[in-house]
């Protein structure tokens, strides 16, 4: 059982600024910030400006074999708040496949924690949730958060050298050979990644994520620690969402970079929008997600609500659709996840025969990237975003990576491809490189 408290704060910026410094003494940490003051045509569908969770009371770590169903057992057993991530590679426990590429981050395939400590902040408004045999401290770590240091910064990357997984040459191979499999008909799209890294390096988490945030102002930005292991997201995208008996999917496929000029700027927006081979790669995920959402939703329930819109971000344009289903009350939440699981966004279609192109023409295995954070509540509602825009740190091994991946299809062509890796790829190697 938790006590829970409505806190006011005048300045709230200063309050999450603060919370975020006061969180780092603890080895489990998740930060959901949703920036609201950065993308207004973004917020439909939030429950929260900005989420904290800390301090595992218990947790759940395990590699994929049968992974949803010990996740469905936890969350059905803690019956509370639970927060974590899904990697991609639980994609081995929904389907026969397999992940045998080079992993440098060693992260878990699953993990989640039911936090001691939850903070959930909307408007200048701040509710905390303790779970009861710690709620005598709320007065003393709400001080402690309002008279916080700032966290020592030390000495952060100016040496950093970005390494590629995949050269280009290799790069443009390997796409050539996915659209052989598109020209045979084995797919209609896939979506391919390549990993950039650096090993022997160490960097500050918190001030990294701070910079990427900066840049990015994403609506599903999250910081995550686990002991050594850190995800620093500026990620632009919803997996999917449970409200109550409704589930809501926002696919990204489509992107096109800013520009300073307004007139340019809102060009790129237009030419985004009608772009024949961008609508086409959002459509086919469309029809994956309704396939999907399908499985769990009650008859006739599937809609697509939003088609193909552009939503401008302080990087990039993307093009987002929005497909919502109702689901029965007894649905459980995981097995309505395990459906859908991992986001069409991130696959290709058809599904299964894209992971496993996917799997033999990539170099990384994926994990983290690619998959999902989020969380749980007490009454089975849940909201996950799709890991991307993402820096992942092992502070133990000194391995720094971030990948970023495109959609392949029958139109691509393998220097637009590459150079469109480099657009998503420019806010993690500016703050990394400094």
């Amino acid at each position: 059982m938790r006590t829970k408290h409505i806190h006011t704060f005048e300045d709230i910026d200063n309050f999450k600024t603060r919370l975020l410094n006061w969180a780092q003494q603890f080895d489990d940490v998740v930060w959901l910030d949703s920036n609201p003051h950065s993308n207004k045509d973004a917020q439909q569908h939030y429950s929260y400006d900005a989420i904290l969770a800390v301090d595992a009371f218990t947790s759940i770590k395990t590699d994929y074999h049968q992974g949803f169903e010990k996740l469905k057992e936890y969350q059905s057993y803690t019956n509370d708040w639970i927060f974590g991530y899904l990697t991609y590679d639980l994609k081995n426990d929904v389907e026969v496949l397999k992940s045998q590429n080079f992993d440098g981050l060693g992260f878990s395939d699953l993990c989640f924690f039911q936090p001691k400590k939850v903070f959930l902040i909307a408007g200048n408004q701040v509710e905390t949730h303790y779970l009861n045999f710690v709620d005598d401290e709320i007065d003393d770590d709400l001080l402690a958060i309002k008279i916080g240091n700032d966290v020592a910064r030390g000495h952060v990357y100016s040496d950093i050298k970005i390494k590629l997984r995949t050269h280009k040459d290799a790069y443009f191979e390997k796409v050539n050979e996915m659209l052989e499999h598109i020209h045979r008909g084995d797919i209609y799209e896939a979506n391919f990644c390549q990993e950039f890294y650096a090993e022997n390096t160490q960097i500050n988490p918190l001030e990294t994520y701070q910079k990427l945030n900066r840049i990015s102002k994403s609506p599903f930005a999250s910081f995550v620690k686990l002991q050594d292991k850190y995800v620093l997201s500026a990620s632009p995208e919803r997996y999917i969402k449970k409200q109550g008996d409704k589930i809501i999917s926002q696919p990204i496929k489509g992107t096109a970079k800013r520009s300073l000029n307004v007139y340019d700027d809102e060009m790129l927006k237009t030419n985004l929008a009608k772009d024949i081979k961008e609508r086409s790669e959002n459509i086919m995920i469309v029809d994956l997600v309704r396939h999907d959402l399908s499985k769990t939703a009650l008859k006739g329930s599937v809609t697509v609500e939003e088609l193909c819109k552009v939503y401008t971000f302080d990087q990039v344009h993307h093009m987002i659709s929005t497909i919502t289903s109702k689901v029965d009350e007894n649905t459980h939440p995981v097995d309505i996840i395990k459906s859908t699981f991992p986001m069409g966004s991130m696959t290709g279609a058809p599904k299964i025969s894209a992971m496993k192109i996917i799997e033999d023409l990539e170099d990384t295995k994926r994990g983290v990237y690619s998959g999902a954070i989020g969380y749980f509540t007490p009454s089975g509602n849940f909201d996950f975003n799709v890991v991307i825009r993402s820096i992942l740190y092992n502070a133990t091994k000194h391995y720094v990576s971030y990948s970023v991946g495109g959609a392949i299809t029958a139109k691509s062509k393998p220097l637009k491809e590459y150079e469109e890796c480099l657009v998503k790829a420019k806010a993690m190697r500016e703050v990394l490189e400094n």
